[in-house]
């Protein structure tokens, strides 16, 4: 419940200091700054999956190169 309260005194007091417009800019950009983040964090899984997948399907092709040409 005291977050709560300290949350709205800190907002009131962000209305007070730089006014409704800067308040809001404030909070679109940390808006932008948390989906940028979760747009990070999927792209660093999906390159993750893809050098797995990657590696696997080279081991698989330096395989079947070896079968087909045996030297």
């Amino acid at each position: 419940m005291i977050g709560l309260y300290l949350v709205l005194i800190a907002v009131s007091l962000l209305f007070a200091v730089a006014g409704y417009d800067a308040t809001m800019r404030l909070f679109a950009y940390v808006d932008l700054e948390m989906r940028y983040t979760w747009v990070r964090f999927r792209i660093y899984l999906m390159r993750r999956k893809l050098k797995r997948s990657l590696l696997r399907d080279t081991a698989k092709f330096k395989q079947l190169i070896k079968e087909t040409n045996p030297k």
